[in-house]
């Protein structure tokens, strides 16, 4: 079993390559902001242009297989993934292969 581990700037820059791509974008272009609240749970603000948005825990996940596929070369769908707050660490996404 192998488990790769995604700290916040990992997700962070995951959300920026992903919205890059999306719009065809400088990945600089944008800032994100990871949050976590006890009734909506993980999500993050990213802001462009002076406009903000938010997206929610399914738009983080897919940010991470994105991650997965285009940083790592793995199949992000074979990948069972969790996101957790840690105190230490912040939000931290974990990809584990072969569970």
């Amino acid at each position: 079993m192998e488990t790769i581990t995604l700290y916040e700037q990992d997700l962070v820059n995951a959300l920026c390559l992903l919205e890059a791509e999306k719009k065809q974008k400088d990945p600089s272009s944008f800032e994100v902001e990871l949050m976590w609240d006890e009734e909506y749970g993980f999500s993050a603000e990213v802001t462009e242009d002076d406009r903000s948005r938010i997206l929610i825990e399914a738009n983080l996940i897919e940010a991470v297989r994105f991650w997965l596929r285009y940083q790592h070369g793995r199949d992000p769908f074979s990948a069972r993934l969790e996101l957790k707050l840690e105190e230490e660490r912040g939000i931290v996404a974990y990809a584990t292969y072969g569970a």
